[in-house]
């Protein structure tokens, strides 16, 4: 005699439908806190922004105000430029990756060794990063001036001079997000054919023809990823700024996110919402460059078939 209360429809439906069920199951989890704490701040973000509001007070609605003083602000505009400067140099750090990833990848001697060296930037702090950077460029000690004396070139004070400052930063980001990338492609080369390697050489295909047209087509995944992670590194990039320069020299090295923060948390304002339109601004560049790549990707999978 069964003791179970349930009926025979409660007990089936679960039954009928738990291959399907099951999967919501464990998403609801992450679904809840993606929405809770990236979509829902998104569009609060948004909100805040047609507002002149301290973060305490009362807000007092101002519409489209923020954006118009935004296309006035010249430290704005500085900001953007330095991003974008930033943007196109960080790519450096793909192909850079691609072929440390090919070097790593060969059977030779010592070759753990060499990994471990190459991926030791990606697993230390930025905060060390820079640290490490800014004793490397100063002008009494530094490395890098101690190079240049041995040609005898003239100390180089890279941070203080505004027409380096904001390469200087970049190449210390290019350090572990090279390496980073180098991680990519080497995941990536482990599910590379090597049936199409072989057939490729048997047709004379070697050097870079072989890596254009049989290895690279391959690491397609690799690469997008690579793309999408540089460039949000690129425009969101903060804490080596505020390491190394805090801004300076006279806000030459601002970007987008380091003036956001400015204007909205530190001593120049706490101004919420002029820093909530800053950034709905760079939200939208990183969404345009997001969707640009995701729509190529498309494209050449819908092509592929």
């Amino acid at each position: 005699m069964s003791l179970s209360t349930e009926t025979p429809t409660q007990s089936s439906w679960y039954k009928r439908n738990e291959i399907a069920v099951t999967p919501w199951l464990f998403l609801i989890p992450g679904v809840a806190f993606f929405l809770l704490y990236v979509i829902y701040p998104i569009f609060s973000s948004v909100s805040v922004s047609f507002y002149d509001w301290d973060g305490l007070g009362e807000a007092t609605w101002v519409g489209l105000g923020n954006y118009e003083e935004l296309y006035w602000d010249d430290a704005f505009y500085v900001s953007l430029r330095n991003n974008l400067i930033w943007l196109v140099l960080y790519l450096l750090a793909i192909p850079a990756g691609l072929l440390i990833a090919l070097f790593l990848n060969q059977k030779v001697t010592g070759i753990r060794l060499y990994k471990a060296l190459f991926f030791f930037p990606f697993v230390i702090s930025q905060v060390v990063v820079g640290l490490v950077f800014t004793w490397f460029y100063d002008p009494s000690f530094g490395l890098l001036n101690q190079f240049l004396g041995l040609f005898g070139i003239d100390p180089v004070n890279v941070l203080g001079d505004e027409r380096y400052v904001t390469y200087g930063i970049i190449a210390a980001g290019l350090w572990p997000q090279t390496a980073y990338c180098m991680i990519l492609y080497l995941t990536g080369l482990n599910a590379v054919d090597p049936e199409q390697i072989e057939a490729a050489r048997l047709d004379g295909a070697k050097g870079w023809r072989m890596l254009w047209h049989i290895i690279v087509p391959q690491l397609k995944p690799a690469t997008f990823i690579a793309f999408v992670v540089t460039i949000i590194g690129a425009l969101r990039s903060f804490d080596l700024i505020s390491i190394m320069t805090n801004g300076g020299p006279f806000g030459e090295s601002r970007v987008l996110s380091f003036y956001m923060f400015e204007v909205a948390l530190s001593e120049y304002g706490f101004r919420m919402g002029y820093g909530a339109a800053i950034a709905v601004v760079l939200f939208i560049i990183m969404l345009f460059f997001i969707a640009y790549f995701l729509y190529s990707m498309y494209q050449d999978d819908k092509g592929g078939r």
